[in-house]
């Protein structure tokens, strides 16, 4: 087994289980925000690591490009998704205070 066989592994196994981290955090945390955080970070790291992975199986220059591509709409779309998600937590909540009887 090559030394980039062996790195290859070690990114899989390692964004397997960061991916399978976040997937228990969007089960068990009960905060929104908290499982926002827990389905983007570890997510993504862990999707990166996997891309690493397949890159480093077979490297070069042939695969790097859909690589790369995949890996820069993983980022930018899970961070937008997630300010999608946030802002409309905050108006949820806004109209929940509104909706309160006033004391």
């Amino acid at each position: 087994m090559s030394p980039l066989d062996t790195a290859a592994a070690a990114c899989l196994l390692l964004g397997a289980a960061l991916t399978l981290s976040a997937s228990v955090g969007l089960l068990r945390f009960r905060a929104m925000l908290d499982r926002m955080h827990a389905g983007t970070k570890p997510q993504v790291v862990g999707v990166l690591l996997v891309l690493l992975a397949m890159w480093l199986h077979r490297p070069s220059w042939r695969y790097a490009g859909p690589l790369l591509l995949v890996a820069a709409a993983q980022v930018i779309t899970v961070s937008v998704a997630a300010y999608m998600v946030a802002r409309a937590e905050y108006r949820d909540q806004s109209s929940r205070d509104d909706d309160a009887p006033a004391d």
